[in-house]
């Protein structure tokens, strides 16, 4: 009976991932036990993720249309970090689909494998009614560039 398990998670190479984007530690992103906790991974997958895409005008968070929402994420985590140090959060697009994206992200210290990877699927909406919506035109060319 072939293995129904899906493989372990593993580290990756910098060179799986299309862009960068540097993050500096805080202070109070260490927990008690001296790494930086959990949960800051994931602001650090919304802030890389968003930033790009503010930076390349697919994203207008002010007067924009059309909103991203997570509805899914996850991550797996190979090695600890630590205030006072700068990450890398390397970024690339899985999938793209009419009205979502998965985007796929790296965390990087000095080495060349990540120190965490994972992934979060947005959903783009009307920000009015929150229904789905295609992906505007500029956004799908921008998010391209990451396949």
């Amino acid at each position: 009976m072939p293995n129904s398990h899906p493989s372990k998670p593993t580290p990756e190479p910098r060179n799986a991932y299309r862009v960068f984007r540097p993050i500096s530690t805080r202070w109070m992103d260490n927990d008690a036990y001296g790494h930086v906790n959990n949960v800051v991974y994931y602001s650090w997958f919304d802030t890389a993720v968003n930033a790009y895409l503010i930076e390349n005008g697919a994203l207008d968070i002010h007067a924009g249309e059309t909103i991203g929402l997570v509805i899914e994420t996850h991550c797996n985590y190979f090695a600890s970090l630590a205030f006072p140090q700068t990450v890398d959060v390397g970024i690339r697009v899985a999938r793209l689909g009419t009205s979502s994206v998965r985007y796929e992200l790296g965390i990087f210290g000095e080495s060349d494998m990540s120190a965490a990877k994972g992934h979060f699927v947005h959903v783009y909406v009307d920000k009015l009614t929150r229904r789905p919506v295609p992906l505007p035109t500029h956004l799908k060319s921008v998010l391209e560039a990451l396949l």
